[in-house]
């Protein structure tokens, strides 16, 4: 949860940064070049901007200002972002053969940011600390619906919280003249939260109860929302019941569609400059510890259930048949060759994808798109598995972020749950939560918050 000490952490780090990069730039210019220049006219007004969004986005993928936990983590966060950026901005200089920003202005920049960077990260994890148990939560439903949500909250969970009691709808019921069993169990147990399962929204006693504790300044939730809201999914027993109950962006939103594709578009050519760049050096890595064919292409479907093929840098040994791998994949797969795993790892076997963006086969943002015959199989088995079609497949999505690899049916089960909730939040905002934390993950850098 992002409490409002992290929002102005957030804030002030890209302020912060705005001032630094723009100040230094205006000082270098009227004090220190000789001759002086008008930096707002100039070239290097436009590649300051570039600077800035380049700092922003490292200080986000190394996880500030919200992860870092100890001092000394914080300092080599921000260490580790404001020289990021300024190698990228060197290395761009260096291949262009120009001085596009002054040296005083890259490096003056990094002494700067590290300090500043280091009171953001104090700030935001003040608001942390405050908000770190903020929720206790007592749950009315069935123990057999309410167990797993136990071990989800604890590993995926979006806001801190904690089941702290769990009533049958039985107990909750009001069985005489002075009985209030859930007000009186919400009371003793401090709690914040209280969640209604199914059954217990059609009990008058029980929501009667929780009328009262809604006036009382609880907040009540029904079973599908508080997994919204605490674990961004949807339950497995609500996806068919509400698979047609709201408006997808891509559908209903003709605006944000073009955006998202204009978006991506350019994303794209920015990832085909990098992929022309790395194919050579992964193509010498092939040739020592991953022989075989550079790319590996794969029918996967796509919007609409048309089928596209998929291109990756290969990291498997070819199969022996000559064919491609169909089976479930696992993380730590035998199958995968010592470089296929450098570039698992660094996620730059995803890289080709970049040409599929561009010819519209997949989005920057969306869910990842199966093989034809586990689509056929899940479909069969999962009517309302269709809707996640409805939307252009994506080089990243929800389900990857919250839960990773699918290894098996179970798994796809799994993570249809989050790829519902995205269909249901679809927006650019979303997008850009999922594309910050693909960043930290792609660092190593997990979690994320609101």
């Amino acid at each position: 949860m992002v409490g409002a000490s992290q929002r102005v952490a957030r804030a002030l780090l890209v302020v912060g940064t705005v001032a630094a990069v723009f100040g230094l730039s205006k000082l270098h210019a009227s004090r220190i070049a000789d001759p002086a220049y008008d930096f707002t006219s100039s070239f290097r007004f436009g590649w300051a901007v570039a600077y800035v969004v380049a700092l922003v986005v490292a200080a986000y993928a190394v996880g500030l200002p919200d992860l870092p936990r100890t001092r000394r983590s914080g300092v080599a966060s921000a260490v580790a972002a404001t020289l990021g950026a300024a190698a990228a901005v060197s290395l761009v200089q260096l291949v262009v053969g120009d001085a596009l920003l002054p040296r005083f202005v890259v490096f003056a920049g990094v002494l700067v940011l590290v300090p500043w960077y280091l009171i953001c990260v104090n700030l935001a994890g003040d608001g942390r600390d405050r908000a770190l148990h903020q929720d206790r939560v007592v749950v009315v439903g069935e123990q057999a619906e309410i167990a797993p949500l136990r071990e989800e909250i604890e590993r995926y969970a979006e806001l801190p919280a904690e089941i702290v009691a769990v009533l049958a709808p039985e107990e909750a019921a009001v069985t005489g003249a002075r009985s209030r069993p859930l007000e009186e169990r919400v009371a003793a147990e401090g709690a914040t939260v209280v969640v209604l399962d199914r059954r217990a929204q059609v009990e008058p006693s029980i929501v009667s109860q929780a009328a009262a504790l809604h006036e009382s300044g609880i907040r009540l939730r029904t079973l599908s929302l508080f997994y919204e809201e605490w674990l961004g999914k949807l339950p497995v027993s609500e996806l068919e019941r509400v698979s047609l109950m709201f408006d997808i962006g891509e559908i209903h939103r003709a605006r944000y569609g073009r955006v998202k594709r204009l978006v991506d578009v350019a994303l794209g050519s920015v990832g085909l400059v990098v992929l022309l760049a790395v194919a050579p050096l992964v193509w010498l890595g092939d040739r020592v510890a991953n022989r075989g064919p550079l790319l590996y292409r794969q029918a996967r479907v796509g919007k609409g259930g048309v089928p596209f093929e998929i291109w990756k840098f290969r990291t498997m040994r070819p199969a022996s048949d000559g064919t491609t791998h169909n089976e479930w994949t696992t993380e730590d797969d035998p199958r995968i060759t010592p470089f296929g795993k450098v570039l698992r790892t660094t996620h730059l076997d995803e890289l080709p994808q970049v040409v599929n963006i561009l010819r519209g086969d997949l989005a920057v943002v969306g869910p990842r798109p199966e093989q034809p015959a586990y689509v056929d199989e899940l479909t069969e088995k999962l009517p309302f598995y269709s809707m996640r079609h409805l939307v252009r497949p994506g080089l990243t999505g929800w389900a990857q972020v919250k839960y990773g690899y699918a290894g098996d049916e179970r798994d796809a089960l799994e993570k249809l749950q989050y790829e519902f909730f995205y269909l249901r939040r679809q927006g650019l905002a979303l997008d850009l939560r999922i594309v910050g934390r693909t960043l930290r993950s792609v660092t190593g850098r997990q979690g994320g918050g609101r």
